[in-house]
């Protein structure tokens, strides 16, 4: 018998749902799109509020090994640049994230993130440039900003301006939906 497709989340409070109700959060209402969409893959969310690359780095084997999914979701990196981590540290992870997954059959689709633009010019596009040099290197599709539209709206974020709210979760679904289709459907074929 054949199992269902699975997609696997590996991202940190942006997916995990933090300070929302869970079915609120964009991954719930992205297993609505799939059942609305009739395809048929299931999704794993590993999602650790606070995970930074190397976290997801340590954990990403036995995930892979547990649940073998067809297509793992990185979204990881924000918790490394709040920290101020080097651009080497965030590449060598997703580097090498993606490397396990692709070893382990998987599909990948990386997460462009952004900083605050307190961080400065330098570092918050530096930041921004690694996964584009990642996705681009590795030659696995990129959502350019998961949370494109987002931070910018001060009504979509929670108090602490770093975490979106109830009602930008919609918003963030559609920045991951169309690279996101585009790979199912070209998984599950015409």
């Amino acid at each position: 018998m054949a199992r269902e497709p699975l997609i696997l989340i590996l991202g940190d409070s942006l997916s995990a749902a933090y300070g929302i109700d869970h079915n609120d959060g964009w991954v719930k209402l992205l297993e609505e799109r799939l059942r609305e969409k009739a395809l048929p893959h299931r999704i794993i969310n590993a999602s650790i509020s606070g995970e930074t690359t190397a976290g997801g780095r340590a954990r990403l084997p036995r995930l892979l090994a547990e649940h073998r999914p067809r297509l793992v979701l990185l979204e990881l990196g924000a918790n490394d640049g709040l920290r101020g981590f080097g651009f080497g540290v965030l590449r060598d992870n997703l580097t090498a994230m993606v490397r396990q997954a692709h070893a382990a059959g998987s599909q990948v689709l990386i997460a462009g993130l952004r900083l605050p633009p307190n961080y400065g010019a330098a570092y918050t596009d530096g930041f921004q440039a690694v996964f584009r040099e990642v996705a681009t290197a590795e030659q696995v599709p990129l959502i350019p900003d998961f949370l494109a539209g987002v931070p910018e709206d001060r009504k979509l974020m929670q108090a602490d301006d770093l975490h979106p709210n109830a009602m930008a979760q919609p918003l963030i679904l559609e920045n991951v939906w169309p690279s996101l289709e585009a790979m199912l459907i070209s998984d599950t074929g015409p």
